[in-house]
């Protein structure tokens, strides 16, 4: 061993193990994002499924996706959902449409950034 090799190797486990540690936080990151992405489709899903049933109205739907998403996630999640008909090839169905920030850094990320829908048909 050369005497001007002492302690490189010290100074190339801190510079991979910081690539590592970002890479790692930043699948972590994408990881968190998914997981509420699907959990706002499956509460606009049961949203619009609640609003489609008879004697129901959209803003029923509306009312009770934000009561499920404000159970499962900050209640800021929750602070601009929508709900309506529409005609899907003849059939009236009910959309339930949530727009919401898109976590980039923790909970934290650009504002309606974040669109997800859900649509059941109409019971008559």
């Amino acid at each position: 061993m050369r005497p001007d090799d002492d302690g490189s190797a010290v100074v190339e486990f801190v510079l991979v193990s910081i690539l590592v540690i970002v890479l790692v936080l930043a699948v972590a990151q994408l990881a968190f994002a998914i997981h509420i992405r699907n959990t706002l489709v499956a509460d606009a899903a049961e949203g619009a499924r609640y609003a489609a049933a008879a004697d129901r109205s959209p803003d029923d739907g509306a009312a009770y996706t934000a009561e499920l998403i404000q159970q499962t996630l900050p209640a800021s999640y929750a602070s601009d959902v929508t709900a309506g008909y529409d005609d899907v090839g003849g059939i009236s169905t009910v959309v339930v449409e949530v727009r919401t920030q898109l976590p980039v850094f923790g909970w934290i990320g650009p504002s309606d950034a974040l669109i997800v829908t859900g649509h059941a048909m109409e019971e008559s």
